[in-house]
């Protein structure tokens, strides 16, 4: 199921998620969880989806790759590598690509929807959207994460983005209006 995402002043984007606890959950509910956030992921073309950007308060998120990650109480156990700039998007916040500071390389811990607990290192974009998706479970906006004039000049571009969709429908409008 398409789970629709929480408007992006919703209270959940600003609140870290508590543990999952496998425990009070089928392995059926489980699954429910991984496949609906999967599904929505997809179908918002996004590269990463974290349960509360959909309204769910658990500590899981799910990451675009082959195959498709599912990160329960995920967690960062180390860094490497030097911090790179990177633009960065989000599904709560369409059209606001923001230049956001990341460290490389990540050593990373996990649990899979089957409970057991996983121990990786990611680099590159795999690590970018790992930080990025756990930094939701945590509370935190991406936004908050960029320098001052990058994130200025992000909200101009996203001003100026969103006037030309606005010119765009108005003028698809009229000749709609036209027609008939």
């Amino acid at each position: 199921m398409i789970l629709p995402l929480v408007d992006c002043d919703h209270e959940i984007l600003k609140t870290k998620m508590d543990l999952f606890n496998f425990q009070d959950y089928t392995q059926d509910e489980v699954q429910t969880i991984c496949n609906n956030l999967i599904e929505s992921m997809l179908a918002y073309e996004g590269l990463g989806l974290s349960a509360n950007q959909v309204g769910l308060p658990y500590r899981v998120f799910v990451l675009w790759s082959n195959p498709t990650m599912v990160c329960f109480n995920p967690r960062i156990v180390g860094y490497e590598g030097s911090e790179i700039y990177f633009s960065e998007g989000c599904l709560s916040y369409p059209n606001l690509y923001v230049k956001i500071k990341r460290p490389s390389y990540v050593r990373v811990r996990y649990q899979k929807p089957n409970g057991e607990t996983v121990t990786d290192k990611l680099m590159g974009m795999t690590a970018r959207i790992f930080q990025h998706e756990l930094d939701h479970l945590d509370g935190i906006v991406y936004t908050t994460r960029a320098n001052k004039i990058h994130l200025e000049r992000a909200l101009r571009n996203k001003k100026a983005h969103d006037r030309i969709v606005k010119r765009k429908q108005n003028v698809k409008t009229e000749s709609q209006r036209a027609v008939l």
